[in-house]
């Protein structure tokens, strides 16, 4: 506050404005200030989640900027491990394990211990998600469960049991994966948090679609869907389709296999993703070569 206020006085000094006579900030306009970078935040995360990461970034710029300016460094934290997921899904891995490790580096600076789990747990993803990094997934069980003791926000377990399963998936332990997204699921659904319950089901599928399992694959593909419907979110419903016509595929039924894929393409496609779209169409080529 006192900063705040020697920058407006200095501002007023220059510009000779009567009008900068006003009194400085008041604790309810910082307050406002939190909790419009906190809305930011929110609404950046679900724009990450619907498969749009320049609005996600447009958005957790400004929750970075509104954060700055509340010089809150848990607040800081949160939105910069965010910006990072963003950064992470666009493919520029750099980027994001510059600012995930800057959330740890401020994390353990402020001493809060959730927030350096948080950070851990996020950087054990990079690794695992990273090409070669199957090979470190037993060590990023190992690492996620010990720093999810100090974990209390629910979404912040749920996510740490999401990466537990994806590195049981990848070491083949495909019951242990599905049990690892199910914890994270139960706290999905049972807090209303249905785009991530649905990602949860998807995740599902592919753990049971890769052990052999595709009755139980199209059936969690059918349970994420009717989430998706249900919140209106065009991208997970796209990539579900496509994941189905990658099951039926695998199962030998190319005509559902097609229509699966036509659906999912047809949806990249209003989505305006033409190049998602034109990868789902290619797959429907290959389909005819098997």
């Amino acid at each position: 506050m006192k900063t705040v206020y020697r920058i407006l006085v200095v501002l007023c000094a220059m510009l000779l404005m009567p009008a900068c006579s006003s009194p400085p900030r008041n604790r309810g306009e910082i307050f406002d200030t939190r909790s419009r970078a906190e809305t930011q935040l929110e609404l950046g995360n679900r724009q990450a989640d619907r498969g749009d990461p320049g609005a996600a970034l447009f958005l957790l710029d400004e929750a970075m900027r509104l954060a700055v300016l509340t010089d809150d460094s848990g607040l800081r934290i949160r939105v910069g491990l965010s910006r990072s997921n963003v950064f992470f899904s666009m493919g520029r891995s750099e980027e994001a394990e510059s600012g995930w490790n800057a959330a740890l580096d401020e994390a353990l600076l402020s001493g809060n211990r959730e927030l350096i789990a948080l950070s851990r747990v996020h950087l054990a993803r990079g690794r695992l998600l990273s090409p070669g990094g199957g090979t470190a997934a037993q060590s990023v069980i190992d690492e996620v469960t010990r720093e999810t003791a100090f974990l209390r926000d629910r979404l912040s377990v749920a996510f740490a049991w999401t990466v537990v399963g994806l590195a049981e998936g990848d070491l083949g332990r495909f019951d242990r994966a599905e049990a690892a997204v199910r914890r994270s699921l139960e706290t999905h659904e049972r807090n209303g948090y249905f785009e991530l319950a649905a990602f949860d089901w998807f995740m599902i599928a592919s753990f049971r679609s890769r052990s052999g399992n595709t009755d139980g694959a199209r059936q969690a593909l059918e349970a994420s869907m009717a989430l998706d419907r249900q919140v209106e979110n065009p991208w997970g419903l796209a990539s579900s389709w496509r994941a189905l016509g990658d099951v039926e595929r695998r199962a030998g039924n190319p005509e559902a296999a097609r229509a699966a894929y036509l659906r999912a393409a047809d949806i990249f496609r209003a989505l305006g993703n033409s190049q998602l779209a034109e990868d789902t169409m290619l797959r429907i080529g290959e389909v005819a070569n098997d």
